[in-house]
């Protein structure tokens, strides 16, 4: 999950941020909900509120690129900023945390 203020905005980013991902519309009780599924995973944008903020707080999911250097100038051109890294780490691979528009830690990892 994936905290935002505004939901819908938030889902037209993550949308071109993953631009590999699908939509799928999950019906429940009030309705239905939309979220992406990429790889296997499922990206579920969520409001923001007084108990869960959006921000650098936690966890942070990491993805595994191809190109990280793709990767990486990938997010930043669609809004992301750079938060940590990029550093060397393990088997000739490189990592770093962007952040997108709410503030929201999306880690890269990859040669």
């Amino acid at each position: 999950m994936i905290h935002a203020s505004d939901v819908p905005a938030a889902l037209a980013w993550y949308a071109n941020a993953f631009p590999a991902a699908t939509r799928k519309v999950i019906p429940w009780s009030e309705g239905e909900f939309e979220c992406l599924e990429f790889d296997g995973v499922q990206i579920e944008i969520v409001p923001a509120d007084e108990k869960v903020a959006s921000g650098a707080a936690g966890s942070v999911v990491y993805w595994y690129v191809d190109d990280f250097s793709a990767a990486l100038a990938h997010f930043v051109c669609v809004g992301a900023t750079l938060y940590r890294g990029p550093g060397e780490i393990e088997d000739g691979q490189r990592m770093c945390q962007v952040r997108d528009p709410w503030g929201n830690c999306i880690g890269l990892r990859g040669r």
